[in-house]
């Protein structure tokens, strides 16, 4: 059976939550230290953390935290944490929602609902927490700098759209996991979408024709959907060879290689 890192981490919780009777493992990866729902004498809880060492990786679970109050009700509520000084825990504890990830399939009828969720996600104001969160990640695989102001926004952005983020429940539906919120352009998040559904066995055609459902998408200069395209392949492209292993970068890759054919970008731009 699955256990907590060790006894430290049980006392630092014990407080809140009682004792721990046991701990299942999430289905899906998360990037942190430990993630876990806990059973306890208290009920259950969802449980993130991460050891308090400089790094993004750090940066991202301050980041869920700080954004957690302005992303309500789309994601779950964090009901408490600890951050500990140098080297400890930095733990996040979520109320637990009974979901299921959404299927991006062609004929799925979870569609309509991952378009609901983009846009309510879009209707969330920036709240000022973010304002120095600027969207830089696709700065270094744009063709040239002139399309640098093609990707700069003031949306919130969550910019990890994929089956396991976006979910649903008999108590509504989410978008989850807000582990690297950005501030930028708002057609990024239902971009990120449209190469989702190619992997998942959309054409191109029906890919953007979902996304035309969503408010951002269509406000979009489509200039600017071509320059994220573009980088979005490029990054797609280095991730993959750096990580052969991960058979899964490589299939976005080939989408979102499908992706920019369909909207005919030069392939010398590539």
């Amino acid at each position: 059976m699955a256990d907590l890192p060790d006894a430290h981490f049980r006392a630092l919780i014990r407080p809140h939550v009682g004792e721990v009777a046991q701990v299942h493992p999430p289905k899906h990866g998360f990037t942190t230290d430990f993630a876990a729902i806990i059973d306890t004498e208290r009920g259950p809880f969802f449980v993130k953390a991460m050891f308090n060492r400089p790094g993004g990786r750090r940066d991202s679970i301050l980041r869920e935290r700080a954004i957690n109050p302005y992303v309500q009700p789309l994601s779950p509520s964090v009901l408490w944490s600890v951050d500990e000084d140098d080297a400890g825990w930095i733990i996040l504890v979520f109320e637990v929602i009974e979901e299921r990830r959404l299927d991006f399939e062609p004929g799925s009828r979870d569609l309509p609902l991952a378009v609901d969720l983009l846009n309510r996600a879009a209707s969330l104001p920036l709240p000022d927490v973010a304002r120095d969160w600027p969207e830089d990640r696709w700065d270094t695989y744009v063709s040239s700098e002139a399309e640098l102001p093609l990707l700069r926004g003031d949306a919130l952005l969550h910019t990890d759209i994929n089956p396991s983020k976006l979910t649903v429940g008999e108590a509504g539906s989410w978008i989850i996991d807000w582990a690297w919120p950005t501030r930028g352009p708002a057609f990024i998040d239902p971009a990120c979408f449209v190469v989702q559904l190619i992997s998942a066995g959309h054409s191109p055609e029906s890919a953007e024709s979902w996304a035309a459902g969503c408010t951002a998408w269509a406000n979009a200069d489509p200039k600017a959907i071509d320059a994220f395209a573009g980088a979005y392949l490029r990054m797609l492209r280095a991730v993959a060879n750096r990580r052969p292993e991960e058979a899964w970068l490589t299939a976005m890759a080939v989408a979102a290689q499908a992706w920019v054919e369909h909207r005919g970008i030069p392939q010398s731009a590539l």
